[in-house]
């Protein structure tokens, strides 16, 4: 099979750890070792969020004149190679040497007329208390909006159109490598107005579960996994009443409603590609990714389900975690 997978947050940076790059590379690790037993089999595809880590360089860049301090997009392909180079090195680390690993900066395409740029709703970097979020609102003019208990900078994340960058994902896979790409959503980018061939960047962060889902459709894949923190997508969260879906079709999850913030986008994104290919998704956790493949664990998104298939006991995850 040809298989996306999508880590979240928990892949780089779990809540509330330090940004640092020992930590990053120990959470980088684990990913690895979970992707490991299945590239033997597979064709595999990687795809990663970058939210803390843009918000770092941002807040590095903040030591810069308003006018000197480098955009968005700039700062989503630094942390696509930053990324690309840890996870090639633990996948490295833990795959044959015969097999090759190549990490493609990823343009999206994105329109410069979307709705998002109207309303930021993407977090990107640390969380901060009230007070200390309301002084870089006045000092910088950052948009804030609340995560958890918690404050998060916010920035707009337009639908992604196009990859640009499809052709040498698909010779690489030809070739058997394990390709790391759209990392972060890709780096946001458009057609200079009136200039139908010159591109630019954009100041903006695009969805990376909704980039995955179009980048799985557009390279064919068999199946699109997106790892989270949460060992399935969960009704009813944070309530007694929860439970763990394991089987389902997009029309019956699209009955229930989850945040926007965190596992919305990914039940998004999964129905999504399961509607526009027929093939199918699933989302569970970061460890369960090679008993998803086998349909085993996490949530998995068919249209040949004909309605919904309950976890019998899925540990409920504490109150520090939740899923991103």
């Amino acid at each position: 099979m040809r298989v996306v997978i999508a880590l979240g947050g928990n892949a780089l940076l779990k809540r509330g750890e330090p940004m640092t790059a020992e930590v990053q590379r120990q959470n980088i690790k684990i990913a690895a070792e979970a992707i490991a037993p299945i590239a033997a089999e597979h064709q595999i595809v990687v795809t990663h969020g970058n939210g803390p880590q843009v918000g770092l360089l941002a807040l590095q860049g903040s030591a810069y004149k308003p006018e000197e301090a480098y955009p968005l997009d700039i700062l989503g392909a630094e942390t696509e190679g930053m990324i690309g180079y840890m996870l090639e090195q633990e996948l490295g680390n833990v795959l044959p040497f015969e097999v090759p690993l190549a990490t493609i900066l990823t343009m999206v395409e994105v329109d410069g007329n979307d709705p998002g740029f109207q309303n930021p709703t993407k977090f990107v970097g640390p969380v901060y208390d009230a007070s200390e979020a309301g002084e870089l609102h006045q000092q910088k003019g950052w948009v804030f909006k609340q995560d958890g208990n918690k404050w998060r900078r916010v920035v707009a994340s337009p639908i992604p159109r196009r990859i640009f960058e499809l052709r040498p994902i698909q010779w690489l896979l030809d070739k058997g490598a394990v390709v790391i790409c759209a990392g972060g959503g890709g780096i946001p980018t458009m057609y200079e107005p009136g200039k139908e061939r010159t591109l630019i960047g954009v100041e903006a962060v695009i969805d990376k579960d909704l980039c995955s889902a179009l980048l799985a459709r557009d390279i064919e894949a068999d199946l699109l996994i997106l790892a989270t923190d949460a060992e399935a997508v969960f009704t009813g969260w944070g309530t007694p009443e929860r439970k763990a879906i394991f089987k389902t079709n997009p029309q019956r999850l699209g009955e229930f409603s989850f945040p926007a913030g965190s596992m919305g986008p990914k039940v998004e994104a999964a129905c999504h590609f399961v509607n526009a290919t027929g093939r199918v998704a699933a989302i569970g956790a970061l460890a369960d990714i090679p008993a998803m493949v086998r349909a085993e664990r996490g949530t998995i998104i068919s249209s040949s389900f004909s309605d919904i298939t309950w976890h019998v006991e899925v540990p409920i995850p504490g109150p520090a975690s939740r899923p991103v």
